[in-house]
């Protein structure tokens, strides 16, 4: 029998506040509409208990300045733990696919991590796809992100990643949190064309959202040809959500997860605790398990105006056209502070609005037609003016990269606050700091 995974993690001890809109009610409705509806009795569901990521395991994706050993993590070690939990299901053909209802969420934490922001610590599923590569060596992963806000931090970690397709449709940037997410945003130089944003208007509805899965989306995912498909299923793009304005319905997340076909859910998003997420859960789970979501309906009906089908069509088309015609954003240096080679230079920076830090980094990659390059990722605290430093080996480095990451490893240690080294290629992580020098991790 073709089984289908579930866990649930409600984080009850960990919350922005009573009434902030992530909160631990967002995932107790959706586990008494699933007791109710009788779904944890389906013969094909097997339900999984919460684990718990270690330490090591995120700093293979994510550097956690100024210390790895940051307080209030376990919740959200927990979600990610939670997301590899049923990835290794799934790895070891326990199940053919599986929904990961956790929370805190994790889309907008990117690759260098001072703070909460989009009330996001770490991100699940980039610690769940590295988890994946590293232990089972799967070596192509698309995340098609259904978030109504643009995943952010999932798109700096895989930017400059050849073997990760990543696909977002969201609320277009200029009208919502985190104003990014625009179609010339498509990845860094070794990973040209493997980052894909597809903002869309409010308004848009299921027909919409369908289209641009059929006509767009799913033929990308053809072409890549990946060996593991990940939702980052947001659910706030429905249409009671409080902190959007789309117009998608349950039955119409269902008909989405129906026509990605992921192997794997992982639970971002979705703010309307009672009117949606019990609804929408349920549709997309039942897709998932090969159940019928038709009868599946909200106690709402949509308010919003829907945007009109034809005249998004026309956006779409236009978008495509902005999408191909887009250049890359960055300048070729050759820089004789850095390993030789040509250095692709990209400034960046990062607000966390959850504490109001500004974090101004300097992204640097080494061009590579081997692999996925170097990656020397300079980052300074505005407040504090502590400086740090991630040092990125890729997966399959080929020898000069290795050799280059080494030797931005030793030359920037005693230079910043702290410096990881982040060895993809040997699952090799390496800490220093002013205070305890180096630590391996």
């Amino acid at each position: 029998m073709k089984r289908s995974g579930i866990l649930f993690f409600p984080a009850f001890d960990w919350s922005l506040g009573d009434t902030h809109p992530e909160r631990e009610e967002r995932l107790l409705y959706t586990q008494e509409q699933f007791f109710e509806e009788g779904v944890m009795e389906l013969p094909q569901v097997k339900q999984y208990s919460p684990g718990l990521a270690s330490i090591h395991e995120v700093l293979r994706t994510q550097a956690l300045f100024p210390s790895p050993d940051q307080p209030d993590l376990t919740a959200h070690l927990i979600a990610a733990g939670s997301a590899i939990v049923l990835g290794e299901a799934w790895a070891q053909h326990e199940i053919q696919n599986g929904f990961a209802l956790v929370r805190p969420p994790g889309h907008h934490s990117g690759a260098t991590v001072l703070g909460n922001r989009g009330f996001c610590t770490l991100n699940n599923e980039a610690i769940l796809v590295n988890h994946l590569r590293t232990k089972y060596g799967i070596k192509k992963i698309a995340i098609v992100d259904t978030d109504v806000h643009h995943g952010d931090g999932t798109q700096d970690i895989f930017y400059h990643d050849p073997q990760v397709l990543y696909v977002s449709l969201h609320q277009d940037g200029r009208t919502l949190y985190p104003g990014s997410g625009f179609t010339n945003e498509k990845g860094g130089p070794n990973a040209w064309d493997k980052t894909l944003n597809i903002p869309l208007p409010p308004g848009t509805g299921d027909e919409g959202i369908h289209y641009i899965l059929e006509d767009w989306i799913l033929p990308r995912l053809r072409e890549f040809k990946p060996d593991l498909v990940i939702n980052s299923a947001g659910q706030d793009n429905h249409f009671t959500d409080p902190l959007a304005s789309m117009n998608v319905t349950a039955r119409g997340y269902g008909k989405i997860t129906e026509l990605i076909r992921p192997d794997l859910a992982v639970l971002e998003g979705g703010y309307s605790i009672e009117s949606a997420l019990p609804y929408v859960n349920l549709a997309i789970f039942l897709a998932l398990a090969g159940e019928d979501y038709s009868h599946v309906q909200e106690p709402q009906k949509p308010q919003r105006p829907l945007l009109n089908f034809q005249e998004l069509k026309h956006y779409v088309k236009e978008l495509k056209v902005n999408n191909k015609q887009a250049n890359p954003h960055w300048t070729i240096r050759e820089e004789k502070s850095l390993p030789a080679g040509k250095w692709a230079y990209i400034p960046h920076s990062v607000y966390y609005d959850t504490e109001g830090i500004q974090e101004i980094r300097q992204d640097r990659i080494r061009i590579c037609n081997q692999c996925g390059g170097t990656v020397l990722i300079e980052s300074q605290h505005a407040s504090t003016g502590e400086r740090f430093a991630l040092i990125r080996i890729p997966f399959q480095a080929c020898s000069t990269c290795r050799q280059a990451g080494e030797d931005l490893w030793e030359d920037f240690m005693g230079r910043k606050t702290s410096v990881l080294l982040q060895d993809q290629s040997q699952d090799l992580i390496q800490f220093w700091d002013v205070h305890e020098g180096v630590r391996s991790l």
